[in-house]
């Protein structure tokens, strides 16, 4: 009994959220429209309407495009972990970003000189 009465703060609000929570599903079911038509269900691909199966191959353009962005993406979030801690690294870890985001303009500026960019 002596665990309840000490921590009924925290069962007070887990319930109060879970209630809350709940309410808001409930009235966002009841308050939107229900008006289902065939453009709403059509399956969405990449900003065209689905001509073939989806087994087809697809032009190598798209896989080219979407490992560019995530090779840049990986590399965009070592910035976070480093403006975090910018103040301990000091000189050291000024210069290694400069030469990390120098290495990577360089990989930019070739797959923009290859055209891998270009989408025809």
């Amino acid at each position: 009994m002596y665990f309840l009465t000490e921590y009924y703060e925290y069962y007070f609000y887990g319930v109060f959220i879970l209630v809350i929570s709940f309410i808001i599903l409930l009235l966002c079911y009841i308050i939107t429209f229900k008006n289902p038509y065939t453009e709403k269900n059509y399956g969405y691909e990449c900003g065209f309407d689905p001509f073939s199966d989806a087994r087809n191959p697809f032009h190598v353009k798209f896989y080219l495009i979407s490992i560019i962005f995530i090779i840049f993406d990986v590399e965009v979030a070592f910035f976070f972990p480093w403006a975090i801690s910018i103040k301990e690294l000091m000189f050291f870890g000024y210069y290694t970003m400069y030469l990390f985001i120098f290495i990577l303009l360089i990989g930019f500026v070739y797959e923009w000189k290859k055209g891998a960019l270009e989408w025809e």
